[in-house]
C-alpha cells in the first residue's frame, strides 16, 4: 500500500486546503483587463408577443457600451438540444428553436429580452430600467394536462401542439402487460407528483467571454460540469466557431447537481458580445436570477399500477407520466423522463412485464432538465411508493414483500432493456436492518407515543444506472454526443505524473481519488500525481461529470492510459536490466526481474525515458506519455436499502426525522470517506425534496418561489445524524476498477423512505392516509390527518 494512500484509503481531500482557506479559483474570481459587464433584461410575463424594444434612451446612459436584442442574433444558431427522442409511433420529437435572446415572443418569466453591456454592472442594471418595451401578454399554460387540451395556448406557434413526444417503452410489452393486469389477483394504483425543484448550488452561474482579435481565438470561462461539450455545442451549433479557435475553461465549480451540465444562452451571449465589442464581457448571476434562468429538476405527474398474483409475486407494472419540459428543450431534457427513467422501472425486482408511457409537455415555465439522479429518483419514488402501498393493502410486511420479489440471479436482463451485471439486494437489506436497528423500532414507537407523537418507519430500496454508456447504444437512443471519457497521462523525468482528464469536479474529490488509483497501480505516493481538468486546451476531448460517471468512466480511461505507461516503462526497465520484458514486474514503485534480486526504481526508468543515453531508440521512442479513451460496454448499477424513522406531531403535522440509515452497494470503493460524504449530501437533498422544497407557479406562469423567502432549503437542524454503510460490495464486472458510482444514491433512495415513514406514522395513529405528495409540509400532513 502506498504510504500516502492508494485504493481503499480514506485520504483527506487535497483540494479542501484551498477551498477552506479561501484560495479557490472560481469563475467569478476571474477578472480580465478591460472587461465590461452584462445585465439581462428578463421578461416579467410568462407568455407574450414582443411588439417593441426601444433601447435609444438606455443606450445614451453613462457607461453603456451596447444593448443587444433578439434582432442582433438573427442568423445565429439556436441553443441546441443534445438528445433526440423518438416516440412510440416512430416519430421524432418536436424540437423548437431556442434563441439566445427572445425573438418575437417570450415564453417564460425570466426569458431574456435584451442584454445591456456597460463599464460596470450597476450601469448596465440602471440602463435596463430605461429600456422601453411593449409585450402583449398571452394566456400562459402551466399545468401539463391543460397544456395538451384542444385549443390550449401554444408555447411555440410553429409546433402542432404542446406535446414534445408521446413515448412508450417497451411498446411490444403493452398488450401482455394489460393482459397481466386483467388476470391479477391484486392491483395497487397510486397517483403521485414528483415536485419541481430548483438546484441551488453554492456558486451561481458565471460566464466571461474573451476574444483575441490578433489571433481570432475565443475564450469562455464558465461554471460548467463539461467544458468540452460546451465548446462543441456552442461552437458548432450556435456561434459557428471552429473548435481549435474556441477555448472553454471551467475552473473550480461550487456545486452543480446537474444544473451546470447544460449549455446556456448566457454563455453564448458573452462569447458573442466579446467579439462584437472587442473586449471581455462578464455576467454573474444573482441568486434570484438563477431561480428563473437555471434549469429546474423533476416535475412529473404519474399514475403507477402494480399487479400481483395470489402469492404476492409482482406480475406486471405500468405507468403513465406527464413530464414537464418547460418552455424550451434544455441540453439533455428529453432523455431524463425516458431513457434515464423508463429503463429503471424494474428496480430491484423480478417483475416480468413492464410498460412505461411518458408524455413530455411544453409549458410557459423555466426549462426542466437533469437534477441529481436525473430520472432515477423519479423511477424509484414511483416504484417504492406503490410497493409500500401494496404491502399495506395486502396486510404484509413491506420488507418481506420486497425480499420475496428481489432479483437474486445475475446477470439479469430486465424487461426494460437493461442488464444488471452484479448485485446482492438481500445483503444490503440485511445490513440495513442491522445498522438501522429495525428490530428495535417498536420500542421506539411506543416511546414516541408516550410523548404524544406518532412514529413511523419507512423502508426503501433503489437501483440506479450510472456511467451512462455505451456510445453506440445511446446513439441509437437519440444521444447526439458520445459518452466515453478520456485521459492523458504524462510522466515527468523525475517520476511525477500529470493526468489530464475530461472529467470535471464540482465537489466529488477528483483531485484526491484519481491519484489514489494511479498511485495504487504504480506503487508510489499519491502526492506524486497531479490532476488537470476543466480546460479544453489541456487534454483530450472528454464528456464531463454527471450521472456518477467520474470513476467508472473517467477513472477507467486513466487506468487504460496508465497501463500503456506501465507497459512502455517495462520495456525500458527490461533494457536497463538486460532482461526479457515478459519477466519484468512492477511493485511498490520498482521494476524487478522475476526470480532475481535485480531491480530498478520507478524514477530511474522515467529518467531514462527522457535522458535516453542507454535506451533502445530503434525499438522505443523517447518520452513517457499516453492517451486513452474509454467507452463502457454497459451502465453500472449501484443499489441499496434505506430506512427512515420520523416523528409526526399530530397537533401541527410537523415531521421530524429521528433516524436515517443507508446501506449501499457501490462496488469497489476507492476512498470511503469521500463516498460517505457523497451519500450524506445526497440524503440531505432527498430530505429537502421530501419535506421542504417545491418550485411553484401560479396559473399565469408567475414564479411564486423566486427566492429563499419562498423556497425552503434544508438546514442542519432539518436532518439527523446518518448511519451509512457501504461494506456490501459486488464489484462491477465490466470496468477495470470494479466501481459503480456513488454521487446520486442518497438523493435517489431518501425521498420514498421519508414519505413511507410519514405514511406509516399516520396509519399507526389510526389515520387512513395512503399518500401525501411531496413536500410533506406541516400544513399538508395536518390536512391529510383531518381527512
Amino acid at each position: 500500500m502506498p504510504k500516502d494512500g492508494g485504493i481503499g484509503a480514506s485520504t483527506k481531500r487535497r483540494e479542501d486546503v484551498r477551498f477552506l482557506t479561501g484560495n479557490g479559483n472560481y469563475t467569478d474570481d476571474i477578472n480580465l483587463r478591460g472587461q465590461a459587464y452584462v445585465h439581462f433584461l428578463r421578461s416579467d410575463v410568462a407568455h407574450g408577443l414582443i411588439n417593441k424594444v426601444d433601447t435609444e434612451a438606455a443606450s445614451a446612459m453613462p457607461g453603456v457600451l451596447r444593448i443587444f436584442t433578439g434582432a442582433d442574433f438573427e442568423g445565429v444558431g439556436s441553443i441546441p438540444c443534445g438528445w433526440q427522442v423518438t416516440d412510440r409511433f416512430g416519430e421524432v420529437m418536436q424540437e423548437p428553436a431556442h434563441p439566445v435572446l427572445a425573438q418575437g415572443k417570450v415564453r417564460h418569466v425570466g426569458d431574456p429580452i435584451a442584454a445591456i453591456v456597460a463599464e460596470t454592472y450597476m450601469q448596465a442594471r440602471d440602463a435596463a430600467e430605461a429600456i422601453e418595451y411593449d409585450i402583449d401578454e398571452l394566456p400562459a399554460v402551466v399545468n401539463m394536462k391543460d397544456a395538451l387540451k384542444e385549443g390550449a395556448p401554444k408555447v411555440h406557434d410553429d409546433l402542432t401542439s404542446n406535446l414534445c413526444y408521446d413515448w412508450g417503452f417497451v411498446e411490444e410489452n403493452k398488450a401482455a402487460v394489460n393482459e397481466a393486469f386483467e388476470k391479477a389477483a391484486h392491483v395497487t394504483t397510486l397517483e403521485l407528483v414528483n415536485n419541481r425543484l430548483i438546484a441551488n448550488p453554492m456558486e451561481p452561474r458565471v460566464a466571461v467571454g474573451d476574444f483575441n482579435r490578433s489571433t481570432g481565438d475565443h475564450t469562455l470561462y464558465t461554471t460548467s460540469q463539461n467544458p468540452h461539450v460546451i465548446r462543441l455545442l456552442m461552437g458548432a451549433f450556435v456561434l459557428g466557431i471552429a473548435e481549435h479557435k474556441l477555448r472553454v475553461v471551467s475552473p473550480d465549480v461550487g456545486g452543480g447537481f446537474g444544473t451546470k451540465i447544460f449549455h446556456y444562452a448566457e454563455e453564448a451571449f458573452c462569447t458573442f458580445a466579446a467579439k462584437a465589442l472587442n473586449r471581455p464581457v462578464k455576467w454573474t448571476s444573482t441568486r434570484s436570477e438563477a431561480f428563473m434562468s437555471d434549469a429546474h429538476g423533476r416535475d412529473h405527474v404519474t399514475k403507477i399500477e402494480l399487479a400481483l398474483d395470489k402469492d404476492n409475486n409482482f406480475t406486471a407494472l405500468r405507468t403513465d407520466t406527464y413530464a414537464n419540459m418547460g418552455a424550451y428543450l434544455s441540453t439533455f431534457a428529453p432523455s431524463v423522463p425516458t431513457w434515464l427513467h423508463g429503463t429503471l422501472m424494474a428496480g430491484n425486482y423480478k417483475t416480468p412485464l413492464i410498460y412505461v408511457n411518458v408524455k413530455a409537455v411544453f409549458t410557459n415555465t423555466v426549462p426542466v432538465d437533469a437534477y441529481r439522479g436525473a430520472g432515477r429518483p423519479e423511477a424509484t419514488y414511483q416504484l417504492e411508493r406503490v410497493i409500500d402501498k401494496a404491502a399495506r393493502e395486502l396486510g404484509v410486511d413491506p420488507i418481506a414483500l420486497r425480499r420475496q420479489n428481489f432479483i437474486t440471479e445475475f446477470p439479469y436482463a430486465t424487461p426494460v432493456a437493461v442488464e444488471y451485471d452484479t448485485g446482492d439486494y438481500h445483503a444490503t437489506m440485511d445490513k440495513l436492518q442491522e445498522i438501522g436497528d429495525v428490530s428495535g423500532f417498536e420500542a421506539r414507537r411506543k416511546a414516541s407515543e408516550a410523548k404524544g407523537k406518532l412514529r413511523g418507519l419507512g423502508i426503501n430500496c433503489y437501483i440506479e444506472a450510472c456511467g451512462i454508456a455505451p456510445s453506440n447504444l445511446v446513439g441509437q437512443l437519440g444521444a447526439r454526443a458520445g459518452l466515453y471519457e478520456s485521459a492523458t497521462v504524462r510522466v515527468n523525468a523525475t517520476g511525477g505524473l500529470v493526468v489530464m482528464t475530461g472529467s470535471h469536479s464540482h465537489g466529488q474529490g477528483h483531485e484526491t481519488a484519481f491519484p489514489q488509483v494511479i498511485a495504487e497501480m504504480i506503487g508510489i505516493d499519491a502526492s506524486m500525481v497531479e490532476i488537470i481538468h476543466g480546460d479544453t486546451n489541456n487534454g483530450p476531448m472528454g464528456m464531463g461529470t454527471y450521472g456518477s460517471r467520474s470513476l467508472a468512466v473517467g477513472g477507467s480511461a486513466m487506468v487504460r492510459a496508465t497501463e500503456k505507461i506501465i507497459n512502455k516503462a517495462k520495456k525500458i526497465a527490461a533494457h536497463l536490466m538486460e532482461a526479457s520484458e515478459a519477466d519484468i514486474e512492477l511493485k511498490d514503485g520498482a521494476f524487478s526481474v522475476a526470480g532475481t534480486d535485480k531491480s530498478v526504481a520507478w524514477g530511474d526508468v522515467t529518467l531514462a525515458a527522457y535522458v535516453p543515453h542507454n535506451y533502445p531508440l530503434e525499438d522505443i521512442e523517447p518520452g513517457l506519455e499516453e492517451t486513452a479513451f474509454y467507452d463502457p460496454s454497459n451502465f453500472t448499477y449501484p443499489s441499496g436499502a434505506y430506512a427512515c424513522e420520523v416523528e409526526v406531531d399530530p397537533e401541527t403535522g410537523k415531521v421530524t426525522i429521528e433516524r436515517f440509515a443507508a446501506a449501499d452497494d457501490f462496488g469497489n470503493i476507492v476512498n470511503p470517506m469521500i463516498v460517505s460524504g457523497q451519500v450524506h449530501g445526497g440524503i440531505g437533498q432527498g430530505i429537502g425534496q421530501a419535506l421542504l422544497e417545491a418550485c411553484a407557479y401560479d396559473e399565469n406562469g408567475q414564479l411564486q418561489t423566486g427566492s429563499y423567502m419562498d423556497y425552503a432549503m434544508p438546514r442542519a437542524d432539518d436532518v439527523p445524524f446518518y448511519t451509512v454503510d457501504h461494506s456490501c460490495q459486488t464489484p462491477c464486472t465490466h470496468n477495470p476498477l470494479g466501481v459503480k458510482g456513488c454521487g446520486e444514491a442518497g438523493a435517489i433512495g431518501s425521498p420514498p423512505a421519508v414519505v413511507n415513514a410519514v405514511i406509516d406514522a399516520l396509519q399507526s395513529g389510526g389515520k387512513n392516509v395512503t399518500h401525501i405528495d411531496m413536500p410533506l409540509s406541516p400544513s399538508r400532513v395536518w390536512a391529510a390527518m383531518q381527512g
